[in-house]
């Protein structure tokens, strides 16, 4: 045994990432919008979601985006460091 901590898969990383936004998704469909994760860059810690309903050109989405989703994700999977709409 060397000590070693084995590095989650990108499976198991994007398995995190969607239970922690199924935790959202009641709250963003109640406004009636919708988030659907894109795709994750591990190298790089960049989630891609594309929202959609009402989120698309509202003004209070950004906040949504960051205060919302990169904060609850950024604690729940260390691995995500920045959450951009595409």
């Amino acid at each position: 045994m060397n000590g070693s901590i084995a590095l989650p898969t990108a499976d198991e990383l994007l398995d995190r990432i969607e239970r922690t936004v199924d935790e959202m998704r009641p709250y963003i469909a109640s406004h009636r919008g919708s988030v659907e994760v894109v795709d994750f860059d591990a190298s790089q810690g960049r989630l891609l979601v594309r929202l959609g309903g009402t989120c698309v050109g509202c003004s209070a989405s950004t906040v949504t985006l960051k205060q919302g989703l990169e904060l609850r994700l950024r604690h729940a999977v260390p691995e995500v460091l920045v959450v951009e709409a595409v």
